[in-house]
This record gives structure tokens, sequence and C-alpha cells, in this order.
């Protein structure tokens, strides 16, 4: 077991998570590539009750595909969204893996809305 730290782009907004994840999920939905800029989203879900949250965050709150609302964090002075609590898992946190900054983070082993899965894009095994 390791524990790990996803910060925003300035270092102000963090979540310590002293756990594995339970999870790691590759996302092609829409909203996924509107917010992270890129064709997919990568989230790690962790127990909520057990990770530290340091710093401020601002919240935006949106509807997702599945229709369930999701509250995403992110840092009101550089704008990284670092985390988000899904209402359909009410007791996860999901961690945006780009903020730990760590080539050796586990491989996503899910993946989710491939409909809208650009075409060039690969998948893990």
């Amino acid at each position: 077991m390791s524990s790990r730290v996803a910060s925003c782009t300035c270092g102000q907004l963090q979540i310590h998570c002293p756990q594995e994840p339970t999870m790691v999920s590759l996302c092609h939905c829409l909203d996924c590539q509107r917010r992270t800029g890129s064709p997919f989203g990568i989230a790690a879900f962790f127990d909520a009750a057990a990770t530290d949250i340091r710093g401020l965050s601002k919240t935006f709150q949106r509807v997702s595909d599945s229709g369930f609302p999701i509250s995403f964090h992110f840092c009101g002075t550089c704008g990284s969204t670092v985390f988000w609590y899904p209402s359909r898992k009410p007791e996860a946190v999901a961690v945006a893996v780009g903020c730990f900054a760590d080539p050796s983070f586990p491989a996503p082993t899910k993946s989710v809305y491939d409909k809208r899965r650009h075409s060039w894009v690969a998948v893990p095994a």
C-alpha cells in the first residue's frame, strides 16, 4: 500500500490518498473531454472518508451522462480540477490521475462511454 498526493498546477489544492485506488477508469464522455481538454479523462477512485483535502477549492456541479450529479472541485487560483464526488458512488471520491504527476500510476482497468472514444485512442487491455 502506498500513499499518494494529487495537486493542482500551482500546488494550493491537494488531496492526500493513503490507500491504493479501488478503481482507475478511462472516460470518453464529451463532458470529460471538455473538462480535460483531451479526448478522455482518467479518474482514480478512492474511499472518500480516508482522504485528506488541503487547500481551498471552488466547486462546479453538473449532471453526468448517466443522469447523476457530480460535484467537481478545482483550484480557484490555477483552475485545475483535482477531484470530484460522483453522487452515484457516495462513498467515493474520484481524483484526476494527471494531478498525481506520477508516470508509474496504475493503468486504467475500466473504459466507459466507448461510443464517444476517438477512433485513434487505444484502450489498455
